[in-house]
């Protein structure tokens, strides 16, 4: 098993292509897109006002080396800090597989 970094993000659809264009010029080209997702906050920042489905929503999930994850973060925080959403950082461990061909 690999230990890697699990960051997870949640915004607004509109802001897809900029977070994806932050998580490759931080060299993080691996992830995977979900979209139409809701959900509820009990963060009272004053980001979550804005009139906007609940379906307008994506979540991101991407998994990198922890030596890339403090570039990916300041990348991320930037987009987030003026767009709004949200980011986790999480340990996880990567179980290597051999995919077996014939």
């Amino acid at each position: 098993m690999l230990s890697v970094k699990r960051m997870e993000i949640i915004a607004n659809y509109v802001e897809l292509g900029k977070i994806l264009d932050g998580l490759e010029k931080s060299g993080i080209e691996d992830y995977t897109v979900i979209r139409d997702v809701a959900g509820k906050s009990t963060r009272e920042d004053g980001k979550h006002d804005l009139a906007m489905t609940m379906l307008d929503n994506i979540y991101i999930i991407a998994f990198c080396k922890p030596e890339k994850i403090a570039i990916a973060s300041e990348a991320i925080r930037t987009i987030l800090n003026k767009y709004g959403g949200s980011c986790f950082i999480s340990d996880a461990m990567e179980l290597r597989t051999i995919k077996c061909v014939g």
